[in-house]
């Protein structure tokens, strides 16, 4: 499987959040056992989600459940989730983790995860003032399969790389890159919403292709 992680949106190496490849390695592990439980080109089951698959990331892994079009909150959360804000994000919003400006977007994209469905990873900068340090971050959210009469679920998880500082932090958004899951394939997507086929598959699993964020 090729991946993107590690690389900024315009994909010439480095990675725009800052994070580092230790750090990333969370994000690519949680994508790789959500490709692993992928069926045919399926979705994975929420009844499929085992924590000890994720035992190495799981305190930045959380589950979103969607409550209104553009709308989810937190079912489940990782600790480092807990920290960025605080307190038990449980219940919260995902808007939350967001300043007030990007919230709008934020809110645009996760109904194109619910509704495509899509695979979504997202940039963030943290606000900085004092006892607010340089902060940055990657997101990752990954569509779950919808059972019967249930919500709309996604897995999702969250790196950052920076000091967390005395005060909650929230992000901005300063890119993003956005996969459709057609069928047994993927397509990207820019924000200018051109759309390129990924790659054909070689070995039983969707191979990506990065787009920039910027169009």
């Amino acid at each position: 499987m090729l991946t993107f992680f590690g690389k900024g949106p315009n994909g010439k190496g480095g990675d725009r959040s800052g994070c580092s490849s230790e750090t990333l390695a969370a994000l690519q592990l949680l994508r790789g056992y959500w490709e692993a439980l992928r069926m045919d080109g399926g979705l994975p089951a929420r009844a499929q989600i085992d924590p000890r698959g994720m035992a190495d990331c799981l305190d930045k892994v959380f589950l979103i459940e969607q409550i209104a079009p553009g709308l989810a909150r937190f079912r489940l959360a990782g600790m480092a989730l807990n920290d960025l804000l605080g307190m038990d994000v449980r219940g919260m919003p995902l808007s939350a983790l967001f300043e007030p400006v990007a919230r709008a977007r934020i809110g645009h994209e996760l109904e194109q995860v619910f509704a495509s469905p899509a695979v979504m990873e997202i940039w963030l900068e943290a606000e900085r003032s004092v006892g607010r340090p340089a902060l940055s971050g990657r997101m990752l959210l990954l569509p779950l399969a919808v059972a019967a009469a249930g919500p709309k679920l996604a897995l999702g998880c969250l790196v950052t790389e920076g000091q967390l500082g005395r005060q909650p932090r929230r992000f901005a958004i300063s890119g993003l890159v956005r996969e459709l899951v057609a069928g047994s394939g993927l397509r990207v997507v820019a924000e200018g919403g051109a759309q390129v086929p990924a790659p054909p598959r070689s070995s039983g699993r969707p191979a990506l292709r990065l787009v920039s964020s910027r169009g």
